[in-house]
């Protein structure tokens, strides 16, 4: 297979609303230490030449200012008003050819098999998006009522979202449009056909306090 430059963007620009916190979610502790250490230290540890661009409010920058010398690769980027802006800010530091990763920073249980999945995926296919299925019954609003829709058609998204930057670096030169959900929807309307790739069940999203304490048994399964 051949081998690429690897870099992950890692954006952390959400508060602790939802959490009932002063301090954002991702700077809350987690098996002693913060979210966002974790986040970091997963792609820094799935491959050794991994380079890590973590965008971060401005605001932000001294919630980890006592840790990011623990990672000699990691660059620190100011983010922007959206998603798509700190985005775009992180791929301004890309210097292609490479895989980049797309990830958000307060899925701190991301394997390092899922890193490899995604990275293989992108070099095999220019794109890999990892899913899981959906567990519970789902139904659709219509009109004033609602009917049941098969949930074998539907899947869950999660980050990395990963691409060549071939594919993603041209796609963030467009204007922002309020219907870019994400990476893939951005790169989707270059006319790409993104491709999906197994996700990992513990690749949580931590945005509520039950988040946390789920993710805590979850390392503690690791250790």
């Amino acid at each position: 297979m051949e081998q690429r430059k690897k870099v992950a963007i890692i954006v952390a620009g959400g508060s602790g609303t939802r959490m009932g916190s002063a301090v954002p979610k991702q700077f809350l502790e987690l098996a002693g230490k913060p979210v966002l250490w974790h986040t970091v230290n997963a792609f820094v540890q799935a491959y050794a030449d991994m380079e890590i661009v973590l965008v971060l409010p401005e605001a932000h920058f001294s919630y980890v200012a006592e840790w990011i010398g623990d990672f000699k690769q990691v660059m620190l980027v100011k983010g922007g008003e959206t998603r798509f802006n700190s985005v775009l800010n992180g791929l301004k530091t890309v210097q292609a050819p490479a895989v980049i990763f797309v990830h958000d920073g307060v899925r701190p249980l991301v394997s390092r098999a899922l890193i490899h999945r995604c990275y293989e995926g992108a070099v095999a296919q220019g794109s890999a998006i990892p899913v899981i299925d959906m567990k519970d019954s789902i139904r659709e609003l219509v009109g004033d009522g609602n009917r049941a829709v098969n949930r074998e058609q539907y899947k869950i998204i999660q980050t990395p979202q990963t691409f060549l930057s071939e594919w993603i670096l041209p796609a963030f030169e467009q204007p922002f449009d309020p219907l870019f959900t994400d990476e893939a929807t951005v790169v989707e309307r270059q006319g790409r056909q993104v491709q999906l790739v197994p996700g990992d069940e513990a690749n949580i999203k931590i945005t509520r306090p039950l988040d946390l304490t789920i993710a805590e048994a979850l390392l503690g399964t690791r250790n």
